[in-house]
């Protein structure tokens, strides 16, 4: 598999966005109409009470040749959860799925915690109105923290093969201190679901389907499938669990593995160019957040660069 990169495609601090927001498009997610492409992103703001980032989901409109901006939202697609709900902090990321006349909007919430930073779930939004504005199927996930799967779950990306919803998310295996006198870190795995009507989710309780290529603190998130010529590949990112943040040589990467039956998985990251950015460029030292979708016969990946997407996120083409 050959991706050809195209570079940034999008930079958030050059428009203005709903709710504030002035920096990050994290975690692209491409809904696909006949004549544009429609990419959801999560953006921030700092909350004056707390002074810390709330996610908010916004969106770009692009033809498609990606090269000329049609639209950006101008207001809210889906405001924040209430007082003590699981997104009442954030949402990041957002997939969205055509489902008749409707697009399902699978959410991941971010809440605060006390002892630990956040927990997160999988909420669902529902749009009548082809992805303007979404309203919540109700106020608490679809998909949460159970027996085996403890903290975290989240990033759920959603595929309906053959009449039935197939999930691939994270789920948290943990928190660690690793060195004295500083916060935890957390370590999440990349798990598997199916749903009759997405919306009531059977999960492979604790089933870690991506081995790990770091060890146990291996950190895998944003699983992304798509189907090239009968076979199904999955996209997603990689890290260290813990020192990952400035030290470049433990951030974040992107990984692949393939499947013939969409449940066992065979990780091969070999397969996957590009690799980093050179020396300067904006993904010089971090590849994270994929999104891959098929457009017109063509396979596209929308992906995050330096300081998880602070900046913009970029485009690649799968050379066939």
């Amino acid at each position: 598999m050959r991706w050809v990169k195209r570079g940034k495609i999008f930079d958030p601090t050059d428009h203005k966005l709903p709710n504030g927001c002035t920096q990050f498009a994290q975690s692209p997610q491409a809904l696909v109409f006949d004549d544009y492409i429609r990419i959801y992103f999560s953006t921030r703001v700092v909350d004056k009470q707390t002074a810390k980032y709330l996610s908010h989901v916004a969106f770009v409109d692009m033809d498609k040749n990606f090269k000329e901006i049609i639209k950006v939202s101008d207001q809210t697609v889906l405001p924040l959860g209430e007082l003590g709900c699981f997104d009442e902090h954030g949402i990041f990321p957002m997939n969205v799925v055509r489902w008749g006349d409707l697009v399902y909007g699978y959410t991941c919430g971010w809440s605060r915690r006390r002892s630990v930073s956040v927990e997160t779930g999988i909420g669902l939004a529902v749009s009548d109105d082809s992805g303007l504005t979404f309203q919540r199927y109700g106020k608490g996930p679809i998909l949460s923290a159970s027996l085996r799967e403890p903290s975290l779950v989240g990033d759920g990306f959603v595929k309906v093969v053959n009449g039935v919803f197939h999930m691939w998310y994270m789920f948290g295996t943990g928190w660690k201190e690793y060195t004295p006198n500083t916060f935890a870190d957390r370590t999440y795995k990349i798990g598997h679901a199916v749903s009759k009507d997405g919306i009531n989710w059977q999960k492979e309780e604790g089933r870690q389907i991506i081995v790990d290529q770091l060890g146990q603190d291996e950190s895998q998130a944003l699983p992304s499938v798509v189907e090239i010529e009968g076979r199904f590949h999955m996209l997603f990112c990689y890290r260290h669990s813990f020192d990952f943040r400035q030290n470049k040589n433990r951030g974040y990467r992107l990984g692949h593995a393939y499947s013939d039956d969409l449940k066992n998985w065979i990780r091969d990251d070999d397969m996957l160019t590009p690799g980093i950015g050179g020396d300067g460029e904006w993904d010089s030292e971090m590849q994270c957040y994929p999104h891959v979708f098929d457009c017109d016969g063509n396979i596209f990946l929308l992906y995050n660069g330096n300081e998880f997407g602070r900046c913009g996120f970029g485009l690649a083409v799968l050379e066939r």
